[in-house]
């Protein structure tokens, strides 16, 4: 009697791989941390733009010894900014569509790299605008891989994703959490080792009044498709002069420093000559404003009101030019800061 031939033994299921966004922040390291408890292979994916950096990220990567992948936003902001399908939060904040985006960015690389799924550390309820629960349903409507996106901090309080139903991860390990208490998430960073993370408050410059007020005051002028002006926004003191004119101020050596590179043809780039004092960058300056800008610079260096200072002025490929400026008071420009 023939015995029968065995079956093979089933090939061990290969090991899953989840692109994880990390901000930099604990929720998304814990994230990570989860997914890795169960064997899955994470790396992750950072956004860079001038509204927000990589930085933190780049340290948290480090800190779990990841791989991370960045990826450069500013276009993709930018136009979001124009209109946001799903509106601003407290300022000119677009988390909803931000987030949706940064999914469909992070999912170009998933298919490109052969990952599973994406995953967030994002947690039901604990952000106002953006972790609602009706918002983390538009993010995964809008993503364009909806049944591909899982939060791992928070998928026993939200419907099954197919890296569940697939057996990818296990359902029961992952967690529930929910709304502003951080205590479940501190005692899971001493568990995971993990020492290093930015308090939780968020590293958006768009949900800063006084960035966004310049930022809102740019968009009406030049617009947003010169990345220098969106990084100049972080610099200085900022002055809408009568003729239309954008004048940066420097406020320390740092800002001087910025302002001097950023210069471009078309703008003049002011300095005080016999006295220290900030540096001005006017942008593309309309001739009738140019006295202004020559008292502005003066205004902020180191003569007093009354004095007469010399300010040079330099224009691409041209020599300065150092003229005579008496020193009006700072609070003759007030009205015109931005």
């Amino acid at each position: 009697m023939t015995e029968p031939i065995p079956a093979p033994a089933p090939s061990p299921r290969p090991r899953a791989k989840a692109l994880c966004l990390i901000s930099g922040g604990l929720d998304s390291q814990l994230a990570a941390c989860v997914l890795r408890e169960q064997g899955v292979h994470v790396e992750g994916v950072a956004f860079s733009s001038p509204f927000f950096s990589p930085d933190a990220a780049i340290r948290a990567a480090k800190q779990l010894d990841i791989k991370l992948h960045v990826v450069d936003f500013t276009p993709h902001i930018a136009a979001l900014l124009k209109n946001p399908p799903h509106g601003f939060g407290s300022c000119l904040n677009p988390c909803i569509d931000c987030h949706a985006a940064m999914v469909r960015k992070a999912s170009e690389i998933m298919a490109r790299e052969g990952f599973d799924f994406i995953a967030t550390g994002e947690v039901l309820g604990q952000r106002p605008m953006s972790q609602r629960r009706d918002a983390l349903n538009m993010v995964q409507k809008d993503s364009g891989i909806p049944g591909r996106l899982l939060r791992p901090l928070s998928a026993q309080l939200l419907p099954e994703t197919e890296p569940e139903t697939l057996g990818l991860v296990d359902r029961s390990r992952l967690l529930g959490l929910s709304g502003r208490n951080r205590k479940p998430q501190l005692e899971m960073a001493k568990r995971f080792g993990l020492v290093e993370f930015p308090t939780p408050a968020g590293g958006c410059l768009l949900t800063e009044p006084n960035y966004t007020r310049r930022l809102k005051n740019l968009m009406e002028h030049e617009g947003l498709d010169d990345e220098r002006l969106l990084r100049l926004l972080a610099h200085g003191r900022h002055f809408r002069l009568d003729a239309g004119t954008l004048a940066i101020v420097g406020r320390n050596r740092g800002d001087n420093e910025f302002i001097r590179t950023a210069m471009r043809g078309g703008d003049a780039l002011v300095k005080p000559v016999d006295k220290p004092g900030a540096t001005v960058l006017a942008i593309q300056p309309a001739e009738a404003d140019m006295p202004a800008i020559l008292g502005l610079c003066a205004a902020y260096s180191d003569g007093k009101p009354g004095d007469t200072v010399s300010i040079s002025v330099m224009r691409a490929a041209s020599k300065p030019v150092a003229s005579p400026v008496v020193v009006p008071p700072r609070q003759d420009f007030e009205a015109r800061m931005i």
